[in-house]
């Protein structure tokens, strides 16, 4: 890879794709609380000291507006530094920046709301070796794959990690849980005006009492005094929660379309959006082709949202999720591998987890924590092929498909999908990435 991208104000000599700025102002970022108790007293929708704490907003997952207005409004340039180190993972690391992970995208591109049928969206396919673009739809997916090929998902399924109640001595708060620890202890972002002691009692809900344990780094050890486990309570009580670029307050279809057909172990506060384009329909399909199908399950975390709030990638510290390889999809990716299957993974969770649980070069079942930091540079050992969505800007996951696709190439069917008027995000359009190299 040679050559260098031009920084904002500097001439453009390779004739790179220019996008008009951005009005920010217009950003919608978050609408209007339905009622009262949706505000923090003394804070408003999103108080001063939310930011430098990295808790949640009041209303969506934690993304403080005023990094995501910042996110929105940054061109995205690569770096002649961050170029020419690519064929070292550990020296790439340390001479990217999260600013080479910029892009402007025009806030109405920003899907508010999915689509009548899952199937109906676009899908982008980049192919990383020749950098060339092809359009579909979604619906044609089989189209690009034969018999013998392996899909891999993720079977997480989204709970309903959100709460709003109050503290028993007095003011608003609201709890979204990050995980779930058994049956009656959970980890939770807390927002409050004050944050909670050790000891002290919440009432959320109305009616479910908590004891708020202890503090861990950002998060509260929670514990629900309930009879019932914490699983059911979030069920009956609990709320949907819509990441915060998604303005409106979750309803009937969100709680139907935000979880994939295949959802079947709880404990995920987000979803593994690539996998919300599948119907049964598409999986028959692909089964009637001779695709076959695997599952891994990674509870994906608040910390999919939130943006690299360092500079130096070399400093940014990675979110830790829970996965879990079991043993008959370790079975059926050498199946695929020894009958000339391609690897593909629905979704970058489910890369995640399988390239976390290869990290040392062969692929191990068993479960655990992953905080893997996938960067251009990084060695792929299993994924051959990636279904994914389009992402926000300086995130983690812009990073990942940016590794496996090719920088170069993904910055490249980005600005062809602004173009286009593709959708973004996780109500958005997908893309089929053949990886790189």
């Amino acid at each position: 890879m040679t050559g260098s991208w031009c920084r904002e104000g500097e001439s453009n000599p390779h004739g790179l794709l220019d996008f008009s700025s951005v009005n920010l102002s217009e950003i919608p970022l978050h609408s209007s609380p339905a009622s009262p108790s949706h505000l923090v007293p003394g804070g408003g929708i999103e108080p001063p000291w939310c930011h430098h704490r990295g808790i949640l907003s009041p209303v969506r997952l934690p993304i403080p507006p005023s990094r995501l207005r910042l996110a929105l409004s940054a061109k995205w340039i690569f770096t002649a530094t961050s170029l020419k180190c690519h064929n070292d993972a550990s020296a790439m690391i340390c001479c990217m920046r999260t600013s080479d992970f910029d892009y402007e995208l025009p806030p109405q591109l920003i899907a508010q709301h999915p689509l009548p049928e899952r199937v109906a969206s676009r899908l982008l396919h980049l192919d990383g070796g020749s950098g060339s673009l092809g359009q579909g739809r979604f619906s044609e997916l089989a189209n690009f794959f034969r018999a013998g090929d392996l899909l891999v998902f993720n079977n997480t399924r989204v709970i309903k990690a959100r709460l709003l109640g109050r503290k028993v001595s007095g003011g608003a708060i609201e709890v979204l849980v990050e995980r779930v620890l058994d049956a009656h202890h959970v980890l939770a972002h807390v927002r409050a005006s004050k944050a909670p002691r050790p000891g002290s009692e919440l009432l959320l809900a109305g009616e479910l009492r908590v004891t708020m344990l202890e503090r861990r780094g950002e998060l509260f050890h929670l514990r629900f005094e309930s009879n019932d486990s914490v699983l059911n309570l979030l069920q009956r009580f609990g709320a949907v929660p819509l990441p915060p670029y998604i303005t409106h307050e979750p309803d009937a279809i969100d709680e139907h379309r935000y979880q994939t057909v295949f959802a079947k172990e709880p404990g995920a506060v987000a979803a593994p959006t690539a996998g919300l384009h599948f119907d049964e329909s598409l999986l028959e399909n692909l089964r009637a082709k001779g695709v076959e199908f695997a599952y891994v399950t990674l509870h994906v975390g608040a910390g999919t949202f939130q943006p690299v709030r360092v500079e130096n990638l070399a400093d940014h510290v990675m979110h830790s999720e829970w996965y879990q390889a079991p043993m008959a999809t370790v079975d059926a990716i050498d199946r695929a591998r020894t009958n000339g299957g391609r690897i593909t993974a629905v979704g970058t969770t489910t890369l995640r987890a399988l390239e976390g649980a290869a990290v040392n070069g062969s692929l191990q079942s068993g479960f655990g924590e992953t905080n893997i930091f996938i960067l251009p540079g990084f060695r792929f050992n299993v994924v051959e092929r990636l279904i994914t969505n389009f992402h926000l800007p300086r995130s983690t996951l812009l990073m990942l498909v940016s590794a496996f696709g090719g920088i170069g190439n993904i910055r490249r069917a980005y600005a062809f999908a602004i173009k286009e008027r593709y959708r973004f995000f996780s109500y958005g359009d997908a893309m089929l990435i053949d990886r790189a190299g």
